[in-house]
């Protein structure tokens, strides 16, 4: 048992050590000799957990898949509208996204030219959004002129975009950007009388 909570410890360290060099300096020239090196262990026992960089990320993706799971499984509350919970849970993506190194580069893997994305974080975000979307839709929350799927569309565009920008300047994934953007997005989605019941700092604590 001793033997597979310390196994289990190391493969949880160069995975994280991996997602801070994919992080810093892009999978295409990171180095497994930099990756060992930060997790403070060998060669030959980042070799024993994963046979290769492309292995690696694939758990690095995967663990960020967990990560991005546990923010898109929000619960509305009560009473509350959907469009709330969609502006809630982009809240805690850029949180996520600033703070969890993980997250971070497994969305970066997932737009990564150069290998085959297992998991997609991107298209996973992308069917939530549309999702949350349409059923907001059929719940009479947007307005009637408004098409769930362009919504959907300008959400992702704006949230990959903040993603993609954030990676260099932490200020693309702030409170008071999404902030900004759902103010300027609300109005021309929801009708008037729901836009009072709407908060676009988000309703939960950060």
């Amino acid at each position: 048992m001793v033997k597979q909570e310390r196994a289990a410890r190391t493969r949880d360290t160069l995975i994280r050590s991996a997602a801070e060099i994919f992080d810093r300096d892009g999978f295409p020239v990171a180095s497994l000799a930099a990756i060992s090196s930060l997790a403070g262990v060998s060669n030959g026992a980042l070799h024993f957990h994963f046979a290769n960089k492309a292995a690696l990320a694939d758990a690095v993706e995967a663990a960020a898949l967990s990560r991005l799971l546990a923010v898109t499984d929000a619960v509305l509350p009560i009473g509350a509208p959907r469009v709330q919970l969609l502006v809630d849970v982009t809240h805690g993506l850029a949180g996520a996204l600033r703070g969890d190194v993980v997250l971070r580069a497994g969305f970066e893997l997932s737009g990564e030219a150069s290998r085959a994305s297992q998991a997609d974080l991107r298209e996973r975000w992308r069917r939530w959004v549309e999702e949350t979307l349409k059923r907001a839709d059929a719940e009479g929350e947007l307005r009637p002129e408004v098409a769930a799927g362009d919504a959907g569309g300008a959400v992702v565009a704006a949230t990959v975009g903040f993603e993609v920008l954030g990676a260099r300047d932490a200020e693309w994934l702030s409170a008071s950007t999404v902030t900004r953007f759902w103010r300027l997005l609300l109005p021309t989605l929801v009708p008037a009388e729901l836009l009072a019941d709407l908060e676009a700092g988000g309703t939960r604590p950060r």
